[in-house]
């Protein structure tokens, strides 16, 4: 038994400790938002925040959560898809196929809030999720149109 803070609900599951975070949110919760990418926490397509910071929940069990923690999958990051970095997004077409995207909204909307007006570089460094369809130009162009919504992007 897991109790999580998920969304700004807390929710009690009933899942091994070991169990992926990523598994709790999809297969217990039906936040399918939250993509299965490589399962080893390297292509970022699980990406969710705890308390704040980027995570991929491929690779964290259940009960490396507390219930005190805040949990947010790209269904709560707002509720109606008008956080500055999906309207980049939308704006500027980033996505191509669209798996990994979710993921590369979290970690980009983490960047933000703990450096509004990143650099190239800094994006470039801390947005390490894999796009098999290559669209990093248009990521990179959409979180700097976020970071700046008055500049033309």
């Amino acid at each position: 038994m897991a109790k999580l803070n998920v969304n700004g609900r807390e929710i009690d599951v009933q899942v091994e400790d070991d169990t992926p975070l990523l598994w709790v949110l999809r297969e217990q919760l039906g936040l399918t938002g939250t993509k299965y990418g490589c399962g080893i926490a390297q292509c970022g397509a699980c990406t969710v925040h705890i308390d704040g910071n980027a995570i991929r929940s491929c690779a964290m069990p259940v009960s490396a959560v507390t219930d005190a923690q805040k949990i947010v999958t790209i269904e709560g990051l707002s509720p109606n898809s008008s956080h500055p970095i999906q309207q980049a997004w939308l704006a500027l077409d980033v996505p191509q196929c669209g798996f990994c995207q979710p993921g590369m909204i979290m970690a980009a909307a983490a960047l933000l809030e703990a450096t509004p007006r990143p650099t190239e570089a800094q994006i470039r460094d801390e947005i390490t999720n894999i796009c098999r369809c290559g669209t990093y130009n248009r990521v990179i162009a959409g979180i700097q149109r976020a970071a700046n919504p008055g500049a033309a992007g």
